[in-house]
């Protein structure tokens, strides 16, 4: 709405622009049906086929116009689980909270500019498309820290074009739907034939490499984790008086399951700095080491020089503690901190003045394998795995997706924890604070689950697998560098042939 009253100007000056100005926002807004929890990824390819038609002008300012519209309708419905956070748990009022969420989703999608500044100048623009978006989306994932939220290639974790993961990467599968998009859009030109040879070429293509190509494979070693989900209530986690009690629900609930080769607490699952936790942690030491299980439990750490991280440390059978890299603006870090903050609760959140731990890290030690671990946010990034020095023989990621509710937030999340797994070929543990809690295999597949807003304990069994996939020895940059090609030379024949 907010976007009709802005253009209302131009949509009226210009009549014969109406229709693809609305084709442009409803295809951004109807974008989001094709990820979780929705899961229609064919929505994803008529949405990119609908906004094909409405950049198809010889305006600039029109096509500069319908980039940003497709953007604010994709994060108007796409990321609307940012408004619970704000609201029920930043404390900000409700026309506030609307307001600042209106402010994050007109501003972000000025992003979409750069977009339709290459649409602009390149040479064939239908051509060049694919590789315009994918150099939207990986800029999306570095500026200012990076919002990797969205992307196409997600939305075929359970299409005829999962295959390629392996292969391509989320990047390369956004890639593909925005090829496929092009050539449906193009069956009406002559060429038509070659278009659907093309498409079937494509998406046959997947088929052939799920039955033919074995990129990893199983080991006989098969581990028994237990992964556990506290349902702690996000308004009295972090009172100091709520400490003692989270800490006996953990504690009670891992009863049962020392013995078991790992065992996964979620994000923060102890709300204490790890230094004040030190008689706790030594018996819960001492306590793994005595039965052969590794303990991996969220833990906020605290430096010589008092700086303050979110990690996850490993005790019992297992060494060593992960320091969050990647953070998460406003929740775990305050940009203009001395600017913004006090003015409103929202800015003031529990662990709002963490710290970045270092770009390289040790994998933790869980028994005899290494485990690579992704906290929370982390896990949404394609490149952070990438930074492993050595491969690792499984993924665990631990997360507090509490902040987000019943809202698609958390099912989104879920999908792109999926998604890392399936790139880098291993089996992913993740343990969170109210759910999902899931067991992934190598592929990306559900193996089980704990549904939210659930007290409950996940067991189950991993297969260690061996070997690397294409994507996890090369990562995403020839593709991302076979992009900018692309565009530069497009833009050079434009400019200058």
């Amino acid at each position: 709405m907010l976007v009709l009253i802005g253009f209302s100007r131009e949509i009226v000056s210009k009549g014969g622009s109406t229709i693809r100005h609305l084709s442009a926002l409803l295809a951004g807004a109807s974008y989001p049906l094709a990820f979780s929890p929705f899961g229609l990824w064919w929505m994803g390819l008529i949405s990119f086929i609908v906004f094909l038609y409405s950049v198809d002008v010889s305006s600039k300012r029109d096509i500069f116009i319908r980039y940003y519209i497709f953007a604010v309708g994709m994060y108007g419905t796409g990321v609307s689980w940012i408004f619970v956070s704000i609201n029920e748990f930043g404390g900000v009022p409700l026309l506030v909270a609307g307001g600042l969420i209106s402010a994050f989703v007109l501003s972000y999608s000025l992003t979409s500019l750069i977009g339709a500044f290459l649409h602009v100048n390149v040479r064939d623009w239908l051509v060049a498309f694919p590789a315009i978006w994918v150099i939207l989306e990986w800029f999306r994932s570095w500026f200012l820290t990076g919002f990797p939220w969205l992307f196409a290639g997600y939305s075929h974790l359970d299409s005829p074009l999962s295959s390629y993961i392996p292969l391509v990467g989320v990047y390369g599968l956004s890639l593909f739907t925005a090829v496929t998009a092009v050539l449906i859009y193009k069956l009406r030109s002559p060429k038509w034939p070659l278009n659907v040879l093309t498409l079937g070429l494509l998406w046959g293509g997947g088929a052939f490499i799920a039955g033919s190509v074995n990129w990893i494979s199983p080991t006989k070693n098969v581990v028994t984790v237990s992964a556990i989900q506290g349902n702690i209530d996000q308004h009295t986690k972090w009172l100091p008086s709520s400490a003692q009690t989270i800490t006996k629900t953990y504690l009670g609930m891992t009863e049962k399951e020392w013995g078991r080769d790992i065992i996964v607490w979620p994000e923060a699952a102890i709300t204490v700095f790890r230094q004040d936790a030190n008689r706790l942690l030594k018996e819960l030491d001492e306590q793994g080491k005595a039965v052969g299980s590794t303990l991996l439990l969220g833990i906020l750490d605290r430096s010589f020089d008092g700086k303050y991280f979110n990690s996850v440390l490993a005790i019992g059978e297992g060494s060593g503690v992960y320091h969050k890299q990647r953070l998460v603006p406003f929740g775990e870090y305050v940009p203009l901190e001395n600017y913004l903050r006090g003015i409103i609760e929202f800015f003031d959140l529990p662990m709002s003045r963490t710290k970045s731990g270092r770009n390289e890290q040790d994998l933790i030690v869980a028994g005899k394998y290494l485990v690579s671990v992704l906290i929370c946010y982390e896990v949404v990034y394609p490149d952070l795995l990438e930074r492993n020095s050595v491969v690792p023989d499984m993924l665990v990621t631990v997360s507090n997706d509490t902040w987000f509710g019943s809202s698609i937030g958390p099912k989104q999340h879920l999908q792109m924890a999926r998604m890392r797994a399936a790139e880098y070929g291993r089996w992913m543990i993740r343990s969170t604070n109210n759910g999902i809690t899931a067991l992934i295999d190598h592929n990306g597949v559900l193996v089980d689950k704990i549904e939210p807003f659930e007290e409950s304990v996940m067991r189950g069994e991993l297969r260690i697998m061996e070997g690397e996939t294409p994507y996890y020895y090369y990562g995403y940059w020839p593709l991302i560098f076979s992009c900018l090609i692309v565009v530069s030379v497009s833009i050079i024949r434009h400019r200058f042939l």
